[in-house]
């Protein structure tokens, strides 16, 4: 019997998604647990997974549309099954079994495609392909059972003629369609080496820097337009008051030499940002009102410490959490940072991580930093702002010494959190970093 496919809702706070792309055609037959489409919410790219196997009998929803969480995207069923009664007056511009695509082109099955006309590629292959605007259909697989690999994107090379390109209609994807239109900007004039994206519309519109050149309107999407939405809720909702402590970071830097062999001879990485995270975890549970969350009028005091660790991404911003963060050794949590961090990088973070945070780091010693107000990541009460080691004149014992010296900066909410309070934790945290033995006590 023909199902209803709706949007998903991959989290609780998920109230609609974008279709990036379908990864079957109408006809193709479908197994249980199939990746259907690849979504976007409001900071990843999710596979949904078909909820039963059958025939794709209609795509209601098209590449590029945003659709509310529960509302119908697809029809799935048996072959030639009548669906006419279960989508009464279904709109136009739906693709069914009996209405193919206009101008879909026919192309050759190649080894990479399955029994089904599914295509077999990895999903870092897919994605490498949508960026470039290659069909997958086009290229052949030479991983596990002919399946597509990034290496095979890589190293594809289009045979059409330039005869064969002058002949065809440039194709266009829809979210690239959107935003020339929005910004009255005409395809033509995009370059590109196949079909026309996104990431070459935006490259356009950002090229001409002449000051005579036209202001260019580039429309708030996906990621950066959540990133802007939160960030401004959370400028209105905080009293915040950012704390700056310097500390003697000596102590700290002896502290990772000594484990650095260790974590190595284990296959991992240690950081500065792990010995961070652990420290601050023990802090959180000496003070319980920083440890919390501000829902409506209800405070919520966490009995675990999960803390996020800010990534930043040529598309934005991410705050993955390490759960449980007091209960884990140092290399549990280095372990787990590292994993957050290569999958956000590659685009495959998993929604749970990104819910659940109790405090944040956010850490831009790197870029020379001194000191910074980061901004509270709600419903959390605080986030520690990490800046840069400078090799500083102390004095230390009557005597003036070279130290490398770094400024925490705290960011918390005067709603709950006190300034005596906030400085009493900052100082609490500066002194398990000058004396991390302390965190054996």
């Amino acid at each position: 019997m023909a199902q209803l496919i709706v949007m998903p809702k991959f989290g609780l706070t998920m109230t609609e998604g974008t279709i990036a792309s379908w990864n079957v055609a109408v006809g193709d037959p479908i197994g249980e647990g199939d990746i259907l489409c690849e979504i976007e919410t409001d900071k990843l790219t999710n596979e949904f997974e078909s909820p039963k196997a059958g025939v794709l009998l209609k795509i209601i929803e098209a590449d590029g549309a945003t659709v509310t969480c529960l509302e119908p995207i697809a029809v799935i069923g048996e072959a030639n099954e009548d669906i006419s009664g279960l989508l009464a007056g279904g709109g136009a511009g739906v693709e069914d079994a009996a209405t193919p695509i206009d101008d879909a082109p026919t192309i050759a099955e190649t080894p990479a495609k399955t029994a089904g006309g599914r295509i077999n590629a990895s999903p870092l292959a897919k994605k490498l392909a949508k960026e470039k605007g290659l069909d997958l259909a086009l290229i052949t697989g030479t991983g596990n059972k002919g399946s597509i690999t990034v290496d095979d994107v890589n190293n594809y090379i289009p045979n059409d003629t330039p005869t064969d390109k002058a002949d065809k209609k440039t194709a266009v994807s829809p979210v690239a369609e959107k935003m020339a239109a929005a910004s009255g900007l005409d395809l033509s004039t995009v370059a590109s080496d196949g079909r026309i994206m996104k990431k070459d519309v935006e490259a356009l519109l950002t090229k001409s820097q002449a000051p005579d050149a036209s202001p260019q309107s580039i429309p708030l999407k996906g990621m950066r337009k959540t990133i802007a939405k939160r960030m401004s809720e959370s400028w209105s909702i905080s009293p915040r008051v950012t704390y700056t402590r310097p500390v003697n970071a000596s102590g700290l830097k002896e502290f990772r030499s000594r484990l650095k062999p260790e974590f190595e001879k284990r296959g991992l990485k240690l950081t500065f940002n792990h010995i961070i995270m652990k420290v601050c975890a023990q802090a959180l549970l000496e003070f319980p009102h920083i440890n919390g969350s501000l829902v409506d009028d209800t405070l919520i005091l966490h009995p675990h410490a999960h803390i996020g660790l800010a990534i930043g991404l040529d598309s934005g911003l991410l705050v993955p959490n390490v759960k449980n963060c007091d209960r884990k050794s140092l290399s549990q949590i280095a372990e787990e940072t590292e994993k957050l961090i290569t999958e956000a990088k590659t685009g495959r973070t998993n929604m749970d991580d990104l819910v659940g945070g109790t405090f944040t780091l956010s850490n831009l010693g790197a870029y020379g930093i001194t000191s910074f107000s980061p901004i509270i990541n709600q419903p959390e009460l605080a986030i520690l702002g990490i800046d840069a080691m400078i090799d500083t004149p102390v004095v230390i014992g009557g005597q003036i010494s070279i130290a490398p010296m770094m400024n925490l900066s705290l960011t918390a909410d005067h709603r709950i959190i006190d300034g005596a309070l906030a400085a009493q934790f900052l100082q609490r945290i500066g002194e398990y970093l000058e004396n991390p033995a302390l965190l054996l006590v």
